[in-house]
């Protein structure tokens, strides 16, 4: 049976008229697929009704009484009441539709309650539905445990559900719409020129999450990547082509940085660099750091120093704990990480120079670089983050990898 797995963000569910276009979209994977399995959030954000968080504040969640188990069941509400009223939908018009609990669709989780990892998914209760012609509606973000409590997922979590739900019925694709066409070359809010990309590799995506992009969930990437589903992201409300994830975006013959091999630039803000002059005991200052809870970002050992950067929430503890290791040291705040991305550029020379050129034309000073096979990160100043951006994206974006 030909199988695809769409899921709806929040937005998608927030009203009679947009679950009409949900419905719409559902009715046309109907079309071309033998099964749809639909997965659904719960509806809208914070201040909506029914919001997972606004769940949580009916209890004042920081400081409540209730035990990590009936904070989860509070938590699966918001979906469960997403798939009965788009199972509703697609029932007044005539349509054949269950809705259906994260348990209720087969999916087993451990005990960790509000960041449970599913363990195994029967898919008896969908391929009965499926093979009945009746559209499944599956509540995201949750699943149960052994002894049949609810647990939800945590971050990410229905795009999760999606995805191991693709992975368990072996689908052809999963279908994740929001409210945007797809992934971005940039952050359109800071880069006038940013396109939709038409097709990214789960390896980019990694990178882009891990960067700053607000993309899909990490976690349900690793999972279509270990099944090899494609990942594509569409928009509820339009009928773009949205951005495929799948494992390779094609080979390449020309190895010179002439060619477009970057496929996105991303940024992360609220960052501080530290400079620590002199010689201490690196072992146990980092092990410390540690133990704080401080994560560093880029780092680079010199003989005579140690430069590093953490986020700007952190800076106190940093400083607190350079002070007693009696450490000479400077710092500098205000600085953002703009990372350059394409899985292409690996062997490729030239590429660091091409960057270095490029934001010394724009008048940025780099502070500090850090590389790996597929990305280039440079610190900067926070104040030259949109010069920065743009002028990167207008050296390296062609329309090869990207929509016109």
């Amino acid at each position: 049976m030909r199988i695809l797995i769409q899921k709806f963000g929040g937005t998608s569910m927030a009203t009679e008229q947009t679950r009409t276009d949900v419905m719409n979209k559902i009715l046309e994977a109907k079309k071309k697929y033998e099964g749809v399995v639909v997965v659904v959030s719960a509806i809208g954000r914070l201040g909506a009704p029914y919001a997972t968080d606004s769940l949580l504040h009916l209890v004042n969640h920081k400081h409540t009484n209730l035990s990590p188990r009936e904070v989860d069941l509070l938590m699966s509400v918001g979906e469960t009441i997403s798939s009965l009223i788009m199972a509703n939908t697609l029932l007044d018009q005539g349509h054949k539709a269950c809705a259906l609990t994260g348990g209720g669709a087969g999916i087993m989780t451990d005990s960790h309650f509000n960041h449970a990892e599913v363990t195994h998914i029967h898919t008896k209760p969908l391929m009965t539905l499926l093979r009945e012609d009746t559209i499944p509606i599956v509540a995201g973000f949750q699943g149960v445990n052994v002894d049949r409590h609810v647990t939800t997922l945590g971050r990410g979590g229905s795009d999760t559900t999606a995805v191991l739900l693709g992975e368990a019925l072996e689908a052809e694709a999963v279908e994740i719409f929001t409210d945007v066409d797809g992934i971005m070359t940039a952050d359109p809010r800071i880069c006038k020129s940013a396109k939709i990309i038409n097709t990214i590799s789960y390896n980019e995506v990694f990178q882009m999450a891990g960067s700053g992009a607000k993309v899909i969930h990490p976690r349900a990437v690793e999972v279509a990547r270990r099944a090899g589903i494609p990942l594509i992201i569409k928009n509820t409300f339009s009928e773009a082509e949205g951005t495929s994830i799948m494992r390779h975006i094609g080979p390449t013959n020309k190895k010179t940085v002439d060619e477009q091999i970057i496929t996105s630039i991303a940024h992360i803000s609220d960052r501080v660099q530290f400079s620590i002059f002199g010689q201490i005991d690196d072992e146990k200052f980092f092990t410390d750091l540690a133990k704080e809870n401080v994560s560093i970002d880029i780092i680079n050992i010199f003989p005579d120093r140690k430069v590093f950067t953490i986020e700007e929430h952190c800076k106190n503890k940093v400083i607190h704990l350079l002070e007693a290791f009696g450490a000479e040291y400077s710092l500098i705040e205000g600085c953002c990480k703009v990372t350059v991305i394409g899985e292409r550029m690996t062997g490729v020379p030239g590429v660091m120079a091409k960057i270095l050129r490029c934001l010394s034309k724009a008048s940025v000073e780099i502070l500090q670089t850090a590389d790996s096979l597929s990305t280039i990160a440079c610190l900067i100043r926070e104040k030259d983050l949109e010069i920065a951006v743009e002028a990167l994206h207008e050296e390296f974006m062609v329309s090869e990898y990207v929509s016109k």
